[in-house]
């Protein structure tokens, strides 16, 4: 038997999975389907609460930390190690803020947003990165999932901070892989589109309220989803499929990349809408 058919045999069971944001949408997802599989879970995020609810669902271990405070990722990294013994996968799926313009966006706001958006993932994988590397030495691989965003590939109306947030994320997955592929420790990142989340939903709520043409958040989606070529908005645990993936030996040769998950949104020419909307 090859390394790798071995690793497929084993896959995620009993891996220690460390996911920040985990408490809601995506993360909680990510969380769900880890633990569906046997990983041992961890769940970190600032909010207590949350990070409750979706350990009773699926048996993860809630840690109350902030990933983009070096003290404080590094505590939660140490109680991680001294409970399992190792960490396999990092997802660093944390993120929001800066949903404003250039002009319109503060000091103490653009200070937010990269927080949010990219420190966070910058910050715990670096605290993290010592333990992966020592995973990967004893047991062939360990894996780093970052989860951007289509917003890190193009850019939307006034989301300044959270467009440069996401595309820097890019840059430290790509920068990663390169660094640290060799020593078993791959990286990759995740762009998903339109997805439905309690974030989504208020954005869908406010954007209904504001047209007058929307009635209500599923009509919300309905429109922001019109052009997209699958015709909908992701399902949480879509995206959580993904992330596992990568977070596995069955992506044993893939680092560095960024996968788009936006139902094909990537992919439509913007100025042959207008033909497509009149009918030809």
């Amino acid at each position: 038997m090859t390394q790798y058919e071995h690793q497929q045999g084993n896959d995620v069971a009993d891996r220690v999975v460390v996911i920040t944001g985990g408490g809601t949408g995506i993360g909680a997802a990510i969380a769900e389907r880890y633990a569906s599989e046997g990983a041992r879970v961890v769940v970190l995020g600032r909010r207590l609460a949350p990070l409750e609810e979706t350990a009773a669902r699926t048996g993860a271990w809630p840690i109350v930390a902030d990933a983009a405070d070096g003290a404080s990722a590094r505590a939660a990294v140490a109680q991680v190690v001294e409970k399992y013994g190792r960490i396999d996968v990092v997802v660093a799926n944390a993120g929001g803020h800066g949903f404003a313009s250039v002009g319109e966006t503060s000091d103490t706001d653009w200070d937010a947003a990269i927080r949010a958006n990219l420190s966070t993932a910058f910050v715990l994988t670096r605290e993290a990165l010592p333990v992966l590397e020592r995973t990967a030495a004893q047991h062939g691989t360990a894996q780093i999932v970052i989860v951007s965003s289509l917003a890190g590939l193009y850019s939307g109306p006034s989301v300044a901070g959270y467009t440069v947030g996401k595309h820097a994320l890019i840059g430290l997955t790509r920068s990663l892989a390169r660094d640290y592929s060799r020593r078993g420790v791959r990286t990759n990142a995740v762009c998903p589109g339109w997805v439905r989340t309690p974030m989504a939903d208020a954005e869908m709520d406010e954007f209904a309220s504001h047209a007058a043409e929307i009635e209500g958040r599923e009509a919300g989606y309905a429109a922001v989803t019109a052009d997209v070529p699958i015709g909908r908005p992701a399902e949480p645990a879509e995206i959580a499929s993904i992330v596992r993936f990568l977070g596995s030996s069955q992506s044993s040769y893939i680092t560095g990349a960024v996968i788009v998950a936006d139902g094909g949104a990537h992919i439509v020419d913007l100025p042959t809408l207008a033909f497509e909307h009149a009918g030809m």
